[in-house]
């Protein structure tokens, strides 16, 4: 009987034995869950981080090429004015003048309904025309000298000599003069160009006159003088 009783306590320290080490192992997951076993040798992996190679970075943009400036192109500066020459009598005209930069001016002229021989031919100072061409003024002069001829060193601004007409009462003339400017305090435009009846002496005539206008005689046609375009 005592041996029956020592055997089965044998078994049942047996059976708990086992027990105790099964709840010592890790327990299993629940059927139902979708985790996955937690695995120590995932601690042990090296952590890998990941860069993008050269050949994957997005390569630089060329730089954009931008022209060299143009120089500026230094464009002369023509200007351009005209003058219709109307008097009481049949004589008219067109006067033309052209200036590049600080240059001097080239004045053409053509007047028609003259008498045949030298006529003045002077620029006065004012373009004032309200009592026809007397009104016009003296020579202009601004430097305050006495009348000559074109090329003198002592002459009016407005001192342009003679025009010749041809037997059919037309004169035709291109002038080329530095004191006559189509800007600055002197210009002419805004003047007046004046036709004469009589040849100017250019001062030399020993007249009363001569120093003032070169005993020219009347004024047969003037004008106004006016920018145009180019």
């Amino acid at each position: 009987m005592e041996e029956a009783v020592l055997g089965v306590a044998m078994a049942t320290h047996a059976i708990l034995a086992a027990a105790t080490i099964s709840f010592s192992s890790p327990a299993p997951l629940l059927p139902h869950s979708s985790a996955r076993p937690f695995h120590p040798a995932i601690i042990a992996q090296p952590l890998k981080l990941l860069f993008p190679s050269p050949s994957d970075a997005a390569a630089p943009k060329p730089l954009a090429v931008v022209a060299a400036p143009k120089p500026l192109a230094v464009v002369a500066a023509t200007q351009k004015a005209v003058s219709v020459l109307k008097g009481s009598s049949h004589v008219e005209g067109l006067v033309t003048l052209l200036q590049q930069d600080d240059g001097p001016t080239t004045v053409s002229v053509r007047v028609t309904g003259l008498t045949p021989g030298l006529h003045g031919f002077h620029l006065h100072e004012y373009g004032d025309t309200t009592n026809g061409c007397i009104s016009t003024g003296p020579h202009f002069n601004p430097s305050n000298m006495t009348h000559g001829a074109p090329k003198d060193e002592v002459r009016h601004a407005g001192d342009l000599g003679n025009i010749v007409a041809n037997a059919d009462g037309i004169a035709e003339a291109t002038i080329v003069d530095n004191q006559i400017l189509l800007s600055g305090p002197n210009s002419v435009v805004g003047r007046a160009f004046v036709v004469h009846e009589l040849e100017d002496d250019l001062g030399k005539g020993g007249h009363e006159l001569s120093l003032t206008t070169g005993n020219a005689g009347g004024r047969l046609a003037c004008g106004v003088v006016g920018l145009a375009p180019v």
